[in-house]
């Protein structure tokens, strides 16, 4: 059973605990608030700040699990402190390792201060827990996938609007790193894992991943520089750095240009231009 008390006061005190630069959030003037507002974490979490004054209130409608998960993400708690708050709201908390998108809090605070390039926090598989503005702009909404889809490797072999943002040349490298991926998490994760749901659903339907497949190559990487073609302002050269979380095997993905570089321009425009008019096929399809 949910303990409202006990839920309302933990929310409190986790609340109060946070500063505004904690979460990526400006502090601004005239703040007299001990913490953050209950607007900002209302916002953190994608909840309405009249649902999440109520929990602080002991009122409101038994939250979903969701709706919980979604809470301890914004508030940037540890594992305990969330399997905690799943706990009070009378959920069992979700599986930790592998399988958890729950991001760190460490990891989220590096995130947070990363407002002036392309970032995301990926899953094992590929699937985008987290970007920064200018990663939306770079690739599109990433996060909005559902099923399989998540996968960037999943969507490489059956979405043509993902091939379409990387340079023509780089594509037969792209089937081949994602390929070797997804052999590493099978032969990690062994059957009946989420990696070998997505390669018997390739190898069923996708004769290019079959034809790769059939290699059996192993630990194929990029060179360090990944090369685009964004609609709005053309080529663009980035080299990726990789901070791997192995509690909860989630990498974050930073994007950069060589300072002066064309690219580096071109990022410096991107981040007005913003993802209007990045062309994207509907997540299910």
């Amino acid at each position: 059973m949910i303990d409202r008390a006990g839920l309302a006061e933990f929310l409190r005190r986790r609340r109060e605990s946070l500063q505004p630069e904690d979460v990526g959030l400006p502090r601004g003037q005239r703040r007299r608030t001990a913490g953050l507002r209950r607007e900002e974490v209302a916002t953190l979490c994608h909840i309405s700040a009249d649902y999440y004054s109520r929990l602080e209130r002991e009122r409101g409608p038994h939250p979903s699990e969701q709706m919980i998960a979604s809470i301890a993400q914004g508030l940037h708690l540890s594992l305990d402190e969330r399997d905690h708050l799943f706990r009070l709201a009378g959920h069992n908390p979700p599986a930790r390792g592998a399988t958890s998108e729950h991001i760190s809090p460490g990891l989220l605070r590096i995130f947070d201060r990363l407002t002036d390039t392309p970032a995301e926090v990926v899953t094992e598989l590929g699937e985008t827990l987290r970007q920064t503005p200018l990663g939306v702009a770079l690739t599109g909404d990433t996060t909005r996938y559902t099923g399989p889809a998540r996968s960037i490797g999943y969507r490489w072999f059956t979405d043509p609007a993902t091939r379409a943002l990387y340079h023509p040349d780089d594509h037969a490298l792209h089937s081949r790193v994602f390929a070797s991926g997804l052999r590493a998490m099978v032969t990690l994760r062994g059957p009946g894992s989420r990696a070998a749901h997505l390669m018997e659903l390739l190898l069923a339907h996708n004769e290019e991943f079959r034809t790769v497949w059939n290699e059996h190559e192993i630990g194929i990487h990029y060179n360090g520089v990944k090369r685009y073609m964004h609609p709005e302002v053309g080529a663009l050269e980035l080299t990726c750095q990789t901070l791997l979380d192995p509690d909860q095997s989630h990498l974050l993905l930073v994007y950069t240009a060589i300072p002066g570089s064309e690219s580096h321009e071109k990022l410096q425009l991107l981040s007005v231009i913003g993802p209007r008019h990045i062309p994207q096929t509907p997540p299910n399809a």
